[in-house]
């Protein structure tokens, strides 16, 4: 479907303006069992001799898996010689079991020794099958902070332990929400919102209600990941809404959804409407926005929205059924507990 030939018509609190979418330890503490790496203002360690990086207290830009791209503004190189062990020198991540070495005794991890071809990278001598055991056992007493530790994680956590957490870690930056493109962004929720609207063009509204026409000039063709993306702020927060068209089975079908853009946990204080009709008949879909926690793909194949059969979009155009003309409304709003009869109100914004 070619985004150019779609046009958007969409407001904040049900007014309507023509809107055009685009596809657009440095500190080392002792303890009776274990030792406490500790940073100073730094989510991971990094050897005396890596090159410094940019300091960057909100976004990382690439593999957000790479802890040595997310730095504190005051970043520094703790000299801790039992880090600087345990870090691979190819990869500079931290080492974990099996750690290999060489015949004069130079590590490195699984993951790099299948990269050197089976060569030191240090001493360039064959590596053969050698376990560095007493560095593993080294590695079982260390505790360490979580590498998100300069974007507020206060967690410290065994050795072993530390990359289970950091999997989940609600301090984690996030993904780019936007679905057009592969984009490998991550960041904080103040950085993505500027990103959306700075990089990809996104539409920004203010207002928890909102009302937009889809027009579409050959509603017939229909293809996968066909997308358009709408940002809400509303209750301090900010709301992805989601627009396109896709093949379900043999199916061709609309779907629209909303994302919060934060944690599940959030997410779950929220709930949404959506409502699409004309010539007297109407869908409506209500539930919980999914956090962008969840991928766009994820939410889509899960079908956790308001789902329009091509027919039935038609039908809502009227005329000669030969132009899509959708127009969906929406709201959303606060639940708010009731300490007395224990049950959610609704909260809506005015």
């Amino acid at each position: 479907m070619d985004l150019d030939s779609i046009e958007c018509v969409s407001s904040s609190d049900l007014d309507e303006d023509e809107i055009h979418h685009h596809q657009h330890p440095h500190q080392q503490l002792q303890h009776p069992h274990h030792h406490v790496l500790h940073p100073h203002l730094h989510s991971e360690f990094s050897s005396s001799n890596n090159k410094s990086r940019n300091a960057s207290n909100n976004v990382v830009n690439g593999n957000n898996n790479n802890a040595n791209n997310i730095v504190g503004p005051t970043a520094i190189t703790p000299a801790t010689s039992v880090h600087e062990l345990l870090e691979c020198p190819v990869c500079t991540n931290s080492m974990y079991p099996p750690i290999h070495q060489c015949h004069n005794g130079h590590t490195l991890c699984s993951t790099c020794k299948t990269r050197v071809q089976n060569r030191c990278p240090t001493c360039r001598q064959e590596l053969g099958d050698i376990r560095c055991l007493a560095l593993e056992k080294v590695a079982e007493s260390l505790e360490l902070p979580c590498k998100y530790y300069s974007l507020g994680c206060p967690e410290i956590f065994p050795y072993y332990s530390k990359l289970k957490h950091e999997a989940t870690c609600n301090f984690r930056p996030y993904n780019c929400p936007y679905a057009g493109s592969e984009c490998s962004v991550v960041g904080d929720i103040p950085f993505l919102v500027a990103h959306l609207r700075d990089d990809h063009k996104v539409d920004m509204h203010t207002g928890c209600t909102f009302n937009h026409r889809y027009v579409k000039s050959n509603p017939r063709e229909v293809e996968n990941a066909t997308w358009m993306l709408t940002v809400f702020h509303c209750f301090g927060q900010y709301f992805c809404l989601h627009f396109e068209a896709f093949q379900l089975g043999m199916a061709p079908v609309y779907m629209a959804f909303l994302r919060f853009m934060g944690d599940e946990n959030e997410a779950r204080n929220y709930s949404y409407s959506l409502e699409v009709g004309a010539n007297g008949r109407k869908l409506i879909w209500e539930g919980t926005p999914r956090s962008i926690r969840d991928s766009h793909k994820k939410v889509r194949d899960s079908h956790d929205g308001l789902i329009i059969q091509r027919n039935m979009a038609l039908f809502f155009s009227g005329g000669d059924r030969k132009e899509l003309k959708l127009r969906v409304t929406g709201r959303i709003w606060k639940e708010q507990q009731n300490p007395d009869a224990g049950v959610c109100i609704p909260n809506l914004c005015s």
